[in-house]
């Protein structure tokens, strides 16, 4: 098993790194990339791992259930990407196809972590016990 602030962590850095990355023309994750994402996607992804990062420093003890709601957070943003007409997510924000689906394998994928993650007191014990 592996502790929930690992996880949040593992979410932040890529998160960020993905931000960085869409900054910076690929083939990936840029304007004219697989996933097509703009300056403002860009911002989400680095805005979005920075919360991941201080939820992990700052949530002592509730780091699971932060994992468990950034992934229904996540959700609700495929769902919204899903519902939304066009490619411009609340006017401002790039997204294309292949965003969609990955905004909704991500949220499969946090909130599983989150379930199969321990909570770092759980964790603490069973390393000192």
């Amino acid at each position: 098993m592996f502790n929930a602030k690992l996880v949040a962590v593992i979410f932040g850095l890529t998160f960020v790194a993905v931000g960085l990355m869409g900054f910076v023309e690929n083939s990936i994750a840029s304007e004219y990339g697989f996933f097509q994402a703009n300056w403002a996607h860009n911002l989400v992804h680095l805005i979005t791992g920075a919360i991941f990062l201080l939820g992990a420093v700052n949530f002592l003890g509730q780091e699971k259930r932060f994992v468990l709601y950034s992934g229904y957070f996540y959700g609700l943003v495929a769902l919204l990407g899903f519902f939304w007409p066009g490619d411009m997510l609340l006017g401002f924000i790039h997204i294309n196809e292949p965003d969609r689906w990955l905004h909704l394998g991500l949220a499969i994928v946090i909130v599983a972590a989150g379930v199969l993650s321990t909570p770092v007191q759980a964790w603490l014990r069973a390393e000192y016990s």
